[in-house]
């Protein structure tokens, strides 16, 4: 597979449902753990590449350090449309989440990993059921969601930054 790939529209948001009903399959699956899906912020239609690679290897190698012998099955999807990894661990739902914000918020590159843990009913827990403030714009610090909904940077000011904080 080469490294660098651009996805159409239609792709991302197959591989969004794709991604929802391997999570539906996995809780089935493993009933009463929890279940951890680590995707890479990269905005653009280039999902893979060198610097989302770099930014998910450093993701695996700490939430695998984080969670060590509790991890009863991982599975990682090196995709067109971007990495993704699963994890069920044998930790409580609310405890795995503390850990995977203090990932995001203390890991030089934590800002650029999403990690979602996935309730029973398939929904990702937010940041506030743990007393975590939302996520932050990577350009102006405001609350992320709405710079996204209000498209306030540009693609090319968002990838700028992306690669001055893996550059770092």
């Amino acid at each position: 597979m080469t490294i660098v790939s651009k996805v159409t529209l239609e792709q991302l948001l197959a591989s969004r449902d794709n991604r929802r009903l391997r999570q539906q399959e996995l809780l089935s699956e493993w009933c009463g753990k929890t279940l951890v899906c680590l995707t890479v912020i990269m905005p653009g239609s280039e999902k893979r590449n060198a610097t989302s690679l770099i930014i998910a290897h450093e993701a695996c190698v700490a939430l695998l350090r984080l969670f060590k012998s509790s991890v009863l099955f991982s599975e990682e999807r090196d995709l067109v449309t971007g990495y993704e990894l699963y994890l069920v661990v044998d930790r409580p739902i609310m405890k795995v989440k503390e850990a995977v914000c203090d990932i995001e918020d203390r890991h030089p590159l934590g800002r650029l990993f999403d990690i979602d843990v996935i309730t029973p009913a398939g929904e990702p827990l937010s940041r506030q059921s743990v007393g975590r403030e939302p996520r932050r714009c990577l350009i102006c610090g405001k609350e992320a969601r709405y710079c996204m909904r209000n498209r306030s940077h540009t693609t090319e000011e968002l990838i700028a930054r992306i690669n001055d904080i893996v550059e770092t």
